[in-house]
């Protein structure tokens, strides 16, 4: 079966998009391939194909997990058996999902980039037949880019074990990042497929704004259908939703701190359209594949061309008419400078904030490694008088050098420890006949419980249990009370998870020349955004595609500088035909300098008049 009947067999297509069936040929011809395809381009069909045609399995990376159950679920729903990886999985489910992938008829494991580095993932992986390593948002890797995740680094890894062309997909990628990306997943030789990125259906509209309250409105109410709007702080997405909501118009908010039930009630309430607009922070958005959003409104001025050019290509994405709105002011370009300086504290003091941490778990040097430590940013800097936003972008650059992870806002499982050693344990008297039941299920079905904290699948043990689990939650609180378990209910806290035991003062190993490497980028990154604002003649598509390596593009004709040259254009023309009409139809090349001035790129005169010759609506003027 060739490439076009795998599509029309599995997924009922005709046809392939653009560039496709290319970065498929080269797939399956065995070379390493980097695919660069707009947002909504049909990323997954270049994998999928392929690993339906080759024997084995493919494992996919992507950090985005709501993603990743989608396709999951997507590929079952077509008869395609597939399997995901993800944070939040007991080691029990992850064990049985690996050993599935291993040893069952799975064409598809995805998997989330912080188990690629697990010693449990790896024993797997030296007996599975892998087909191809797919690597989703491949930007993710490259330290120069504008989202670096340092778990991306594990893939590179995988490629000394696993024989297996690489795959490698990506939106927003710079010709530096490209490059980048190649050397990191060791790519036997160069080869970049670029899809064309124009959107002609998408008006990018920018707007120098003082009441940006008053512009989001008027789109809303101008533009029908779906629509998000962006905003920096978690308190502006709720402030705008109200303001909307106050005004008539359908709008929730959403950001990273909501609950994960939350987030996914008003996230499905807005793709089913019973919400029509979306006021979120940039936790919204990616993997959402919603076509239908005829606008994006940023309140806030992105700090890079890559987030920006993601983000708005969320509009539009069925090929109808849409727009993504900028609004920007004095302000923001203050607050994006300012971001630059609180993002790049001193080494010495990411150091500094490296030794505290330790300090405040009280952690000893030559220890801790593993260890998982719930970080609340706000009691860690009241303690030490810090500004968080400081400490915030050091912990992160700690991250980037490899040292811990860090995630915010993740849902820990409730973890239970017992505390007598097994034979004393069978002694015991206990009050309810409920609490013996579960321990011998907790101890069936999970290992390591009397030597530390083990995270439960409440749902499960509830239903073994055959009670509910907010009756499990008041027997394990009853076994705590008795001093026979420790007991850490479930929540939600940032996490840093430590890589090594902690280092000596002098042995914290931060680049400073890969430091001043990481600001200039993103120093570059925001002028190119600053630049892109404030221009004034080129139109806004070409603008974009040329910073992400496409030199020949043509004007979108859509954009808010288009319209204003062929609304310009057209003054001119009829300037020009009065001007000449009363002269009779004799004139000089000087007569219409003295009109319109000098010829320069601004005023457009000289191509009008050319336009208007070669038409015949003018006659030709005199030398």
């Amino acid at each position: 079966m060739n490439p076009l009947e795998t599509l029309k067999n599995w997924w009922g297509y005709e046809s392939f998009r653009p560039m496709q069936e290319r970065i498929i040929g080269e797939a399956l011809s065995g070379r390493d391939v980097l695919a660069i395809m707009p947002t909504g381009g049909g990323k997954s069909v270049c994998f999928q194909v392929p690993g339906m045609m080759r024997e084995g399995i493919s494992i996919v990376v992507t950090p985005l997990i709501a993603l990743m159950k989608d396709q999951v679920q997507h590929l079952e729903d077509l008869g395609i058996k597939a399997l995901a990886v993800h944070a939040g999985m007991t080691r029990q489910e992850i064990d049985l999902t690996l050993n599935n992938a291993a040893y069952g008829d799975f064409k598809f494991l995805y998997v989330s980039p912080e188990r690629l580095s697990t010693r449990l993932f790896k024993s797997y992986l030296e007996v599975m037949k892998v087909a191809f390593i797919v690597v989703d948002e491949a930007h993710c890797i490259s330290q120069w880019g504008y989202d670096f995740r340092p778990d991306y680094l594990s893939i590179g890894e995988i490629r000394k074990t696993v024989n297996a062309p690489v795959i490698a997909l990506t939106a927003t990628a710079t010709p530096e990042v490209a490059d980048d990306i190649m050397d990191r997943l060791g790519f036997a030789e160069p080869n970049v497929l670029r899809s064309g990125f124009e959107r002609p259906n998408l008006s990018y509209i920018v707007r120098k704004c003082d009441d940006k309250n008053g512009q989001i409105l008027s789109v809303c109410d101008s533009v029908p259908g779906s629509g998000i709007i962006y905003v920096r702080s978690r308190k502006k997405t709720s402030e705008i939703a109200q303001l909307l909501t106050a005004h008539g118009l359908s709008a929730t908010f959403y950001h990273a701190g909501l609950g994960s039930s939350e987030r996914s009630r008003k996230q499905q309430e807005w793709k089913s359209g019973k919400t029509r607009i979306m006021v979120s922070t940039n936790a919204f958005g990616m993997g959402i594949d919603k076509p239908d959003v005829r606008f994006v409104i940023h309140a806030d001025l992105p700090d890079s061309p890559e987030a920006y050019f993601q983000e708005a290509g969320r509009a539009g994405r069925d090929g109808l008419p849409s727009y993504a709105v900028l609004l920007w002011n004095a302000i923001d370009v203050r607050r994006l400078k300012q971001i630059e300086t609180l993002s790049f504290p001193s080494i010495e003091f990411i150091e500094d904030i490296y030794e505290k941490i330790h300090i405040f778990f009280e952690i000893p040097y030559e220890q801790g490694i593993g260890r998982q430590l719930k970080f609340n940013l706000d009691e860690f800097c009241s303690r030490y008088k810090l500004q968080q936003s400081s400490v915030f972008y050091a912990v992160r650059y700690i991250e980037r050098e490899g040292h811990w992870t860090f995630s915010e806002d993740l849902d820990i499982r409730t973890r239970v420890q017992i505390i007598p050693d097994r034979r004393e344990l069978y002694t015991l008297e206990l009050p309810d006949p409920k609490m013996p039941a579960l321990l011998e299920i907790l101890m069936r079905r999970y290992t390591g419980l009397f030597s530390f904290p083990v995270s439960i699948d409440e749902d499960a043990v509830a239903s073994a249990l055959g009670t509910s689990v907010s009756d499990l939650r008041q027997v394990l609180y009853k076994l705590a009370v008795e001093h026979i378990i420790k007991y850490i209910p479930a929540d939600r806290a940032d996490v840093i998870y430590l890589h090594h035991d902690r280092l000596r003062p002098g042995n914290v190993a931060l680049s400073p020349k890969r430091y001043e490497r990481l600001r200039e980028c993103y120093r570059r990154r925001m002028t190119t955004m600053l630049e892109f604002v404030e221009e004034a003649e080129t139109c806004r598509s070409r603008f974009l595609l040329k910073y992400f390596g496409q030199e020949k593009t043509d004007d979108c004709l859509c954009c808010d500088i288009c319209r204003d040259r062929r609304r310009s254009s057209s003054e001119t023309a009829a300037r020009l035909r009065s001007f000449i009409e009363a002269k009779g139809g004799s004139y000089t090349l000087e007569d219409i300098r003295s009109l319109f001035g000098a010829p320069s790129e601004g005023t457009f005169w000289t191509a009008v008049l050319r336009s208007l010759i070669d038409s015949g609506e003018v006659p030709p003027y005199h030398d």
